[in-house]
């Protein structure tokens, strides 16, 4: 078997651990200790993270939408694909690095993604882009953990809190989606988000395209009214 390269490491914000980048022939992981975060071969639930939510926009093809968490950029491509000409991609990555990364040693897999003109890379924490945005998204989209509560950084448990949800809310246009991804199930999350005021769906999708394997989590979270 071909042995795993590593091609670098980058240092999370606050303590929060190492980040490993490694590769395998064509095939690329993240790691965060021993901990799997990303793979190349597995991208399914990342992309009905933005197909889902870009189905519930009333007008996709001049969306605002904010995708918090670069990665490999697989929800990034799938908003590309259903997003329509005139719509504008911000996407806020917290670590240099991984935003370094989508045009060095993971070109091979972002492609020529990062050239489109819709698309913004910020490299902030996605929670103060929400904070500093009042009503300017028309969905937001969240992929920077495992899910609702935080594994790679004990900061990310605050985007899922009331507060942080109510801040959500606040960067949504009327009738916009909050959409959070998660690894697995989460029983009091759906709770929290009505009680920040929203209507909410949850479905379990495939962490890839086969018939078999793991199921993700994705609630799609809309704030009520019409633009």
């Amino acid at each position: 078997m071909i042995p795993w390269e590593l091609l670098d490491t980058a240092e999370m914000p606050g303590d929060g651990g190492q980040l490993r980048l490694l590769r395998r022939g064509g095939e690329y992981v993240i790691r965060l200790g021993h901990t799997e975060l990303m793979n190349s071969r597995l991208s399914g639930s990342e992309e009905a993270l933005a197909s889902l939510t870009c189905e519930r926009l009333p007008d996709a093809a001049k969306a605002r939408v904010l995708i918090g968490g670069l990665g490999m950029g697989f929800t990034l491509r799938a908003a590309q694909k259903a997003l329509g000409p005139g719509a504008t991609i911000d996407v806020a990555e917290l670590v240099p690095a991984v935003a370094a990364w989508a045009r060095g040693p993971l070109a091979p897999v972002f492609g020529t993604s990062l050239d489109d003109p819709r698309v913004t890379v910020i490299v902030d924490d996605v929670q103060d882009v929400i904070r500093a945005s009042p009503r300017t998204y028309d969905a937001i989209l969240m992929d920077v953990d495992n899910g609702p509560e935080g594994l790679t950084r004990a900061a990310n448990d605050a985007l899922y809190e009331v507060r942080g949800l109510a801040d959500a809310y606040a960067a949504l246009r009327p009738g916009g989606v909050l959409s959070v991804w998660s690894a697995a199930p989460d029983r009091g999350f759906a709770t929290r988000l009505k009680r920040a005021g929203f209507s909410v769906e949850e479905t379990t999708v495939k962490a890839d395209r086969a018939k078999r394997g793991a199921r993700h989590v994705i609630w799609l979270a809309t704030r009520p009214g019409r633009r």
